[in-house]
């Protein structure tokens, strides 16, 4: 993973070098046409022969962990590799974290495919590689382990939790070889956000949830947009942004890319509102055109670009009203970022740690919380779901008739205070067909459950199926939970 961030790093360089050569010597300019028609086919041809190295990859992670998808690793690992280097690289508004977490995540099959491992123990290990490629893309190991927890497995599981940390800091400590202990957004900002202005923490996370819920409903419906508005067959979409980069690289060279140097910039200068404004609808539109052609990318960085920007906006607004002093503006620059990821990835310990990783210091933990939870709140109340999650359905549904197997699997459910199994006796649960409970995990100690065992909260049900029946059993499992509750 740690390859793949400085080969996609270094040719986003040599890309910014091409177009300020094509303002001296227009073949320089053809040259460029030229090469990125070469990397849409190339990509066209591995979009094709592998489809589920479109995107981020993140809703094939999930899906695959649900035991309704079957990938094989290496097909997946290669392609997504080549095909995220060279549309990454070149210069397209897409994060190189979602592909680190399925190239993780292949690793992680891998090695389990190498040592025979099945079930559960499969699993643990495509976890812990999903883990590994985000700590290797961000330097943030806490914040990889606990993505794979809160956002692709959904538990606490003690044994998900440790081998994926195991992994997370591990991939941490080669990526540190490779790029150094400074922190993938060292922004200085040394003034603590005063308690008497948190009424502004609050206005800015409630504009960010609003924007979140809109970059969830326009984002679903690229697929559809693209097949109305373009025509073209799947594979070949990703002609639709290499074409478009072109006049937006020899135009601002130096907002190509994931957004990371743009971040950057913010804390060095500080741009008027209306470029603040132009630079978030150019990123807005652009990455959702890059996104929604299926090209090997994810929205990780771009939505943590797009969140810098609200904030950069917000508190030069706030300024220019005699609100707020100038050098609290970064500071909204960097609660902005978790905000936005935690409402439209409904991931709100992820998104604070993660800032909390990239940027370098703890001293803010208390704004970054107040933002990103009222930003989750926000887009709660609005009825939106997980971006992850809800690209990971069309794939799941699809995956709800397979024949059974007759291969057991284990599915655990995690009862939480509010859960409609709490004091109900084991014999009192509607069961789903061809399940069965094998033990249940209560703290430290597992227990074999018997039919006058009663249920309390924080346990974890053990539950055996069949293998390819797991989505089916947890959901029906999940939603007898919430009953109570509804």
């Amino acid at each position: 993973m740690s390859c793949f961030r400085l080969l996609i790093q270094q040719s986003l360089g040599y890309w910014i070098d091409l177009y300020r050569l094509a303002h001296l010597n227009h073949w320089w300019f053809v040259l460029i046409v030229a090469i990125l028609f070469v990397i849409g086919a190339i990509n066209a041809v591995l979009v094709k022969q592998q489809p589920h190295i479109m995107g981020s990859g993140i809703p094939e992670v999930e899906t695959q962990l649900s035991g309704h998808l079957a990938m094989k690793w290496w097909a997946i690992l290669w392609r997504k590799f080549v095909g995220g280097v060279l549309a990454i690289g070149a210069g397209l508004f897409l994060g190189r974290e979602g592909p680190s977490i399925q190239l993780g995540s292949s690793v992680g099959q891998g090695f389990a495919e190498r040592l025979h491992e099945h079930g559960t123990n499969k699993r643990v290990l495509i976890s812990a590689g999903a883990a590994s490629g985000l700590s290797a893309a961000f330097n943030a190991p806490i914040a990889g382990t606990f993505f794979v927890l809160e956002e692709i497995y959904h538990n606490f599981s003690p044994l998900v939790w440790m081998t994926s940390l195991t992994g997370a800091l591990a991939a941490n400590f080669i990526s540190s070889n490779f790029f150094g202990l400074t922190p993938v957004l060292h922004l200085d900002y040394a003034n603590n956000f005063p308690l008497a202005l948190y009424g502004h923490l609050l206005a800015l996370g409630v504009l960010l949830g609003i924007l979140g819920i809109i970059y969830q409903q326009i984002l679903l419906k690229l697929p559809e947009l693209y097949a109305r508005l373009v025509k073209l067959p799947r594979f070949l979409d990703g002609f639709v942004p290499i074409l478009l980069v072109i006049p937006i690289g020899y135009l601002w060279p130096q907002t190509l890319g994931g957004g990371n140097s743009l971040i950057l910039s913010l804390a060095d200068h500080q741009p008027a509102a209306l470029i603040v404004l132009g630079l978030f609808v150019l990123r807005f539109v652009f990455s959702m055109i890059s996104y929604g052609s299926g090209l090997p990318g994810g929205i990780f960085l771009p939505i943590l670009t797009l969140g810098a920007l609200i904030g950069d906006l917000y508190g030069v607004v706030m300024v220019n009203l005699g609100l707020l002093p100038r050098e609290l503006v970064i500071n909204l620059v960097i609660f902005a970022m978790a905000g936005y990821f935690a409402g439209i990835g409904k991931a709100p310990f992820t998104a604070i740690l993660l800032i909390t990783e990239m940027v370098g210091t703890l001293e803010h933990l208390m704004p970054l919380a107040v933002v990103s939870l009222t930003a989750y709140l926000v887009v709660d109340l609005l009825d939106g779901a997980p971006i992850y999650e809800s690209l990971a359905e069309k794939m799941q549904k699809e995956q709800l008739t397979l024949k059974q197997t007759g291969r057991q699997d284990r599915i655990e459910i995690p009862v939480f205070e509010g859960s409609s199994f709490i004091d109900q006796q084991v014999r009192d649960i509607a069961w789903p067909d061809n399940t069965l409970l094998i033990s249940i995990h209560r703290g430290e100690h597992e227990l074999i459950p018997h039919g006058d065992t009663e249920i309390q909260a924080g346990d974890t049900l053990i539950v055996s199926t069949d293998h390819n029946q797991r989505l089916t059993v947890k959901m029906r499992l999940e939603k007898l939970s919430h009953l109570a509750s509804d």
